[in-house]
């Protein structure tokens, strides 16, 4: 049932690129040296609020200590994000007042699965197998961009703060 793409898992998210809202390359490595939180993201989701409400939150409690989050789009999952990828910006920026980088939109599953995906999702399969099942899986990333964790949709982001705080050594 998982996706039949993998990446290897000795590799680090820093060495992927991907593409910001507007469509423009952006190299991971830039976030070397940071932990970060990648969350596949949708408007329209019954998830929605609760998520980028906490999301916001975790980022203006760790913006100042080495931490970012990453927002991927995804319209996978019931179509839940129908806007284009400018349109899922100014609605997070907008409404939830979003400080992080929302970036271009993504397949997470299938044969055309982005490639940062493929390697989030080969190093930390879930009870699903490579699949993600939902909007806002999110997956913590160590220093070093290595993946940590993996947790589903229903795993609040302000629950896993002192995962955060392990991974920036403050516990």
């Amino acid at each position: 049932m998982g996706s039949s793409v993998s990446a290897p898992i000795d590799t680090s998210i820093h060495q992927f690129t991907v593409k910001d809202a507007r469509g423009k390359e952006v190299d991971l490595s830039i976030y070397k040296g940071k932990v970060l939180l990648v969350v596949n993201v949708a408007s329209k989701c019954g998830f929605t609020d609760v998520n980028y409400t906490q999301l916001t939150e975790l980022h203006n409690k760790f913006k100042d200590k080495e931490f970012e989050i990453l927002a991927f789009p995804c319209n996978q999952f019931l179509a839940q994000e129908p806007n284009t990828s400018e349109e899922v910006k100014e609605f997070a920026c907008t409404r939830y007042k979003a400080e992080y980088p929302v970036f271009q939109k993504v397949k997470v599953n299938g044969p055309n699965t982005t490639p940062v995906y493929q390697f989030l999702k080969a190093s930390k399969p879930s009870i699903y197998g490579t699949r993600i099942k939902w909007n806002f899986t999110k997956f913590l990333v160590d220093k070093d961009g290595k993946v940590i964790s993996r947790y589903g949709t229903m795993t609040k982001p302000l629950s896993i703060q002192s995962d955060i705080q392990k991974a920036l050594g403050e516990l």
